[in-house]
């Protein structure tokens, strides 16, 4: 049985000293309510309601998994319950503008929330995380009516949205979507069309489900330039909410998979089901953006709690459970073999969690405040600055994250030996349920030519420019001869992450210009060039942790272990785990021709 303690302590070390969360706050009037005590009880009360009541239905929802019944989908026994919890405890409408039914709280804090629900449930989670797509795009692109009809329900969460863009026949290639919008002559259309692989698609949590459908108009472009955007409900609406007739949207099935099975993947029919257009016509896909950006770092925020629900089990069963004895000596005499916590190599994949899960858990942390600085912006420069910085880190933590996600949980079921290959453990149940971050809104390969080709090539290393300058900022801050002697002891994280940062700009340009004689550079180093570059953001936030520890164990502080194991932490990951840029470096400039040297035909002898 998994058990799951919210990590309170940590989150709170990154809000207070490493991120400074309550300055960042202080800076938007809309945020003034969003103080210490205010957070910390919120963080307290979502912790007793993942713990109580979400985390016993994390096996038992994928042991049953989601029934369809002609054409109804039932989700397993008690999530009902628990939405209808999470309605009443008014999680829904955190962090949301007040003037649709809203708390009015920072989108951080929202993202904080998330993380907490989704480690103990990350199937469950999914009902309400894809609302908050659906949510940002009609606040983003919908019109007065449209905010007014579906945000306020959206936000209450006595509806849910999703997103429809996957086809049968295409999936992240959305120049191939087939699915029509039929003008009726009275500002509606008539949609139709299959889309698949849709998430929280049907179920029974609310009365009405809400998507946001890609297709195309008559006469549209060929391509990505002839989407347009609408909003279809399953059950149509008067303007005053009032529910209506069925909309001719029916789910077809819903797929059997590997892993989140608790979370219904559907397949939506839409035959002339009546929706409108939100955004302008043919740019659908521009506005999809908000709604996909959104899931990839909530994507990437699925890789952070894959790692933290994995680490805090496998600390748990490495504490308890004995087998041999440690190699300089019996360490428990007393008992008839030492746990294995001992044993170097456990101890390795445990330390590997812990950095994955922390220094992931600072990435989105940090990725948050971005988030809010977006949501605040009061001139279109100060939004497209910041859009351009969340930009360029979003798709290193969709796919960067979920990759190490995916890692973390492969070591705790390599920690729990037999026992994790076993379902009554729960172990597997995390490799199954973390293994589709790797693949949906993007995958590690799509999110990585974005990085290589469009962040960095298109745009001549601008963005890592921006980003390199601020990193390089904090090195010289906190580097050098210094008479504070927790500054000197930081040269052992700085030095090496200068000269990482150098290493990156300088490999950045290399492959630019490898690239104008053979494109094929570009895809075969991608992968390796985000995952190279993963490694070095997730540097400076560790970096970060060890200076913001080193600060209050300069003071008069409670917990001093606390601080002193964050340290060792950012230790490691310097010494074990940021080394993997250099193959990774050697791989990435390696020419491509071993990989494109054998032609179709000889591929089929393989």
């Amino acid at each position: 049985m998994l058990t799951y303690k919210a990590p309170i302590a940590d989150i709170k070390f990154l809000l207070e000293d490493v991120f400074n969360y309550y300055d960042h706050y202080k800076k938007y009037e809309e945020f003034k309510e969003a103080t210490p005590d205010l957070v910390d009880a919120i963080l307290q009360e979502c912790a007793k309601f993942c713990e109580n009541e979400l985390l016993p239905l994390y096996q038992s929802g994928d042991k049953e998994g989601c029934h369809y019944d002609n054409g109804k989908v039932t989700t397993p026994k008690g999530f009902k319950a628990a939405y209808q919890q999470y309605i009443d405890g008014g999680w829904s409408s955190l962090s949301h503008s007040l003037e649709y039914g809203g708390q009015g709280l920072p989108p951080s804090l929202g993202m904080v929330q998330s993380e907490l629900t989704g480690t103990a449930n990350w199937s469950w989670a999914m009902y309400p995380g894809l609302s908050h797509g659906a949510m940002n795009t009609i606040t983003t692109h919908g019109n007065d009516k449209q905010k007014e009809l579906y945000l306020t329900r959206l936000i209450q969460g006595t509806w849910t949205g999703t997103m429809c863009l996957t086809e049968a026949q295409c999936g992240t290639d959305l120049g191939q979507v087939t699915t029509k919008a039929e003008p009726n002559g009275d500002g509606t259309y008539n949609i139709t069309g299959t889309k698949i692989f849709i998430s929280a698609g049907d179920h029974d949590l609310t009365d009405n489900i809400i998507h946001i459908v890609l297709a195309r108009l008559p006469d549209a472009p060929k391509g990505t330039r002839g989407i347009s955007l609408f909003i279809v409900p399953k059950i149509k609406t008067d303007q005053d909410g009032t529910l209506g007739e069925a909309n001719n949207v029916t789910c077809g099935s819903i797929e059997e998979k590997m892993g989140i099975k608790a979370s219904a993947t559907a397949v939506i029919n839409f035959d002339n089901a009546v929706g409108t257009l939100i955004g302008p016509e043919n740019k659908g896909l521009e506005c999809m953006f908000t709604f996909m950006n959104t899931a990839r770092i909530g994507t990437a925020l699925q890789g952070v709690c894959a790692a933290e629900l994995a680490f805090q089990n496998s600390l748990i069963y490495a504490k308890e459970r004995l087998s041999m004895r440690s190699l300089t000596g019996k360490k428990y005499p007393d008992q008839v073999a030492d746990p294995i916590i001992v044993h170097p190599d456990v101890r390795k994949m445990l330390m590997t969690q812990k950095v994955i899960s922390e220094g992931g858990r600072a990435m989105i942390y940090y990725t948050a405040k971005i988030v809010d600085d977006i949501s605040m912006a009061k001139t279109e420069a100060e939004r497209q600055a910041a859009d351009d910085r969340l930009g360029f880190i979003t798709p290193i933590l969709k796919a960067f994250l979920t990759e190490l996600g995916t890692e973390s949980a492969n070591h705790g079921l390599q920690i729990f030996g037999g026992h994790g290959y076993i379902k009554e453990w729960g172990m597997e149940q995390i490799v199954r349920d973390v293994r589709i971050s790797t693949l949906y809104e993007g995958t590690t390969g799509i999110q990585a030519l974005d990085l290589l080709g469009r962040k960095i090539l298109m745009t001549r290393g601008k963005s890592l420019n921006d980003f390199s300058k601020e990193v390089l900022g904090f090195c010289k801050n906190n580097s050098l001869i210094s008479s504070n002697p927790h500054k000197r002891k930081m040269n052992r994280f700085i030095w090496p992450l200068g000269k990482a940062i150098a290493n990156w700009q300088q490999y950045s340009i290399r492959l630019a210009l490898k690239a104008k004689s053979n494109r094929d550079i570009v895809g075969s180093a991608s992968v390796d060039f985000l995952m190279y570059s993963g490694y070095i953001v997730m540097a400076y936030f560790w970096a970060q942790m060890a200076q913001s520890a080193y600060e209050k164990l300069a003071g008069d502080v409670e917990n001093r272990d606390f601080y002193r194991a964050k340290i060792k932490s950012a230790e490691f990951y310097f010494e074990r785990m940021l080394p993997r840029t250099k193959s990774l470096a050697k791989t990435m400039m390696t020419d491509p021709k071993s990989i494109m040297q054998l032609d179709q035909e000889l591929m089929s002898f393989l």
